[in-house]
């Protein structure tokens, strides 16, 4: 953490985009490759993830009932694009690089790493080449994120210059307290309606309710959305911790064109849903990229490109990915015996 803390600190003095996420993802990810066994955060993952879902939760407001239609139609472009990179990537795993259809079809899922692997455990899976998969997917789509959004433009990647005090600026007593219970009841009801990643998903549900009602208005102090960003960042980063190219070239090779051909799936069907919909260019390339919906969803926020669309997007995407992969496995092993 101190490693990424450092790595953000000097993207952020050099004015890089994205500063706190891409600066610790680089330096972790160079000391990973370069053979430092750095250990991933966990217990401070669990709880940055609930914090991120709180403020994910603070960007809806009661005034978006009247894009229910439109919202509908961008869903629905993004389940289209989605089996779309599934088919895509689960082609390549398998034809491609030859691995088992357990193997391509977690590692051609494109989102939810967490959640995938801990599927992937239970089947005949290689976890290796399925958690290398999503790694390389995820890297280079937050690479990817400040190059892709400067060509659509109207986007300003920049951070803001903000004083020491706006860094620091804690909402009030009464809605700190109400932020905590978000994220304390958030996760319990996650759990509960056992949805995908509940640590992120339930806040984001709890946190919503209280802004669309309009319970609070408060937002997290910037300072903790950095600090959720650095995290975010050395968590990808570290997941190449112990990689020896050598031996992974291949998969390596793969995964890296599997992302690029998502990523330019990604940006047609964002496209099309701009030109569609009227919804922002840059809003439907984040809710549609392939990679994890906390990071996505905190790329959104950070930059204030619609992240409660962003983040309704990648919860139905996921939700979906996890009720049909079973059984688009069972399906192409059938296919295979016959």
């Amino acid at each position: 953490m101190l490693l990424g803390a450092c790595g953000g600190g000097l993207a952020y003095a050099i004015h890089m985009p994205l500063p706190w996420l891409l600066g610790a993802l680089i330096v972790t990810t160079v000391l990973s490759l370069g053979g430092a066994r750095l250990q991933a955060p966990t217990t401070s993952r669990k709880a940055v993830l609930v914090i991120i879902g709180v403020m994910l939760g603070t960007a809806f407001t009661a005034d978006m009932g009247g894009d229910i239609a439109l919202w509908a139609t961008s869903l629905t472009i993004m389940l289209v694009s989605t089996a779309v990179m599934m088919m895509v990537s689960v082609w390549m795993s398998r034809r491609i690089a030859g691995n088992s259809i357990d193997t391509a079809a977690y590692a051609g899922m494109p989102g939810g790493v967490s959640t995938v692997i801990l599927m992937a455990s239970e089947t005949d899976a290689d976890l290796r080449v399925v958690g290398l998969t999503h790694a390389v997917r995820i890297l280079v789509v937050l690479l990817a994120i400040p190059v892709i959004l400067h060509v659509i433009g109207h986007v300003s990647l920049q951070a803001p210059a903000i004083t020491l005090a706006q860094w620091f600026s804690f909402p009030d007593f009464a809605d700190a307290l109400l932020l905590i219970g978000a994220g304390v009841i958030g996760y319990w009801l996650g759990r509960l309606l056992r949805l995908p990643n509940p640590l992120l998903f339930g806040p984001v549900l709890a946190s919503a309710m209280l802004h669309i009602t309009g319970t609070s208005d408060a937002s997290v102090p910037p300072f903790i959305v950095a600090f959720a960003q650095v995290l975010i960042g050395v968590s990808v980063g570290v997941r190449f911790a112990g990689t020896s190219l050598a031996a992974v070239g291949f998969n390596l090779l793969i995964a890296f064109a599997q992302a690029l051909v998502l990523l330019l799936t990604a940006f047609v069907a964002a496209w099309t849903a701009h030109l569609i919909t009227g919804y922002s260019a840059a809003a439907a390339l984040l809710a549609y990229m392939p990679g994890g919906a906390p990071e996505l969803s905190l790329v959104a926020l950070s930059l204030g490109i619609e992240p409660a669309f962003v983040t309704s997007h990648h919860l139905l995407r996921i939700t979906v990915l996890i009720l049909l992969t079973p059984m688009l496995v069972a399906w192409m092993k059938r296919l295979h015996r016959a």
